[in-house]
């Protein structure tokens, strides 16, 4: 499955005026990066990847949002978010968490 074009179109919407923003294939979907770092990834599983502080990442999971897995690994740093969690606001809220770990790493 391809990743859902119209979720990356309101990714780069919501991107705009962070700056440069680089988008990249990756994990099979399409990555945007801020300040050199990844900070999103519309899934080609459909829905959002987010890289998170692994402080925070137990606090976020719930009925759309579990923590990203790659084959036998699950990350403490990036979670999936499930389509149901990305209505208007929702997918805001979460680039912009996913934005504000990328641009701390550059730090």
């Amino acid at each position: 499955m391809a990743y859902d074009e119209q979720l990356a179109a309101r990714v780069r919407e919501t991107l705009q005026g962070h700056g440069p923003v680089e988008e990249k294939a990756m994990f099979g979907g399409r990555g945007f990066l801020v300040g050199g770092s990844l900070a999103v990834c519309a899934s080609h599983d459909g829905g959002l990847l987010v890289r998170v502080d692994a402080a925070d990442q137990e606090a976020l999971l719930g009925e759309h949002v579990v923590p990203m897995e790659m084959g036998a690994r699950i990350s403490r740093t990036w979670v999936r978010v499930a389509p149901g969690d990305l209505g208007p606001g929702r997918l805001e809220a979460w680039v912009e968490r996913g934005t504000a770990t990328a641009e701390g790493l550059a730090r």
